[in-house]
């Protein structure tokens, strides 16, 4: 059931006052800010880097927590604290997730190789499980949790505090329902749930509302032409520091080339738009069930959730997300 403001603020209250017993069915589009959460693998594909910057700039959204998910939690960290302080945005304390494999760094570890983790002026939570549940059931509003990794992270929480699927609304990018990598008209296991199905499928059966965009439109997005030129010199801090990364990125990948003309497939950019909107997109709500091989199939049996299945208007989101990465309100 969607709701509209008003419903949604009573929502508010009674989270409040210790009241909500039933599943936050928490509206987008709303006038003040949403609190939110970020569950991030950033440092592996650097779509993540595009969403943190998208997300800063996004006035619709309020971030209160950044967690690091999938191993790599100090490396994921150093970046988080990195980007946050160069954008004047060491506010935002970073939570550790658990120290589970994958280990190590990745191809942005040049960007933060000087960089001291305890030196970030916010707050730095070593138990990232522990500060995800804090931060969700201690919020004043509901919280809206975006996760744009696998779920480890999301599932040891769950486990431990199963009362946060009743205070929160999860948007993630996850799965393949039509459409699978590139367009291909294949479905297939996508990355965030088949790196841990098992983590995926707590995540997407767990008591809360839920929207996903699957690879069918997160899949489709790239930044060429005039729109990927004006962030390429917008020259404001965040479009500079997502920039500065793509670069190192790219030197890492053997692909320094195309940081001239164009992005990657910024699939993780869609789960932040859904976060607070929809307008561009097709949305239906279907019972998606994963399978031990990481595939999203529909199950009339399994939880329903609203699923961004196809583009309205593409064009109109490169636009939106353009011109938030180039500072414009």
């Amino acid at each position: 059931m969607k709701i509209n403001r008003r419903i949604f603020l009573q929502a508010s209250a009674a989270l409040a006052l210790g009241r909500l017993s039933a599943p936050l069915r928490a509206a987008p589009e709303s006038k003040s800010p949403l609190p939110v959460i970020l569950a991030t693998d950033i440092g592996d594909d650097i779509d993540d880097t595009w969403a943190l910057g998208f997300l800063l700039n996004c006035r619709e959204l309020s971030l209160k927590l950044v967690m690091t998910e999938y191993g790599k939690s100090v490396y994921r960290a150093r970046i988080l604290a990195r980007f946050l302080q160069s954008t004047g945005r060491a506010d935002i304390p970073i939570a550790l997730g658990l120290d589970v494999e994958p280990h190590g760094e990745g191809p942005q570890a040049a960007w933060v190789k000087d960089y001291d983790l305890a030196s970030y002026p916010g707050r730095v939570h070593t138990d990232g499980v522990g500060a995800l549940i804090a931060a969700i059931m201690n919020s004043p509003r509901p919280v809206t949790l975006i996760c744009i990794g696998p779920m480890p992270n999301i599932a040891a929480a769950l486990e431990r505090e199963p009362r946060i699927a009743r205070r929160a609304r999860f948007v993630g990018m996850d799965g393949s329902v039509r459409l699978g990598y590139g367009g291909s008209k294949t479905p297939c296991a996508e990355w965030n749930v088949k790196a841990n199905p098992a983590a995926a499928r707590k995540g997407l059966s767990a008591d809360w509302d839920i929207t996903i965009t699957p690879l069918d439109t997160c899949g489709l997005v790239t930044l060429e032409g005039a729109r990927y030129q004006r962030i390429l010199n917008a020259g404001n801090t965040v479009a500079a520091t997502v920039m500065e990364n793509y670069r190192i990125w790219s030197q890492a990948n053997q692909v320094a080339g195309q940081v001239a003309d164009h992005s990657t497939v910024l699939f993780d950019t869609v789960a932040v738009y859904l976060a607070f909107a929809h307008r561009f997109c097709k949305m239906e709500s279907l019972p998606l069930r994963v399978t031990d091989d990481g595939l999203t199939v529909m199950d009339h049996h399994a939880k329903k959730m609203d699923v961004a299945t196809a583009w309205k208007n593409l064009d109109g989101f490169r636009d939106l997300l353009t011109h938030r990465l180039c500072g414009g309100a």
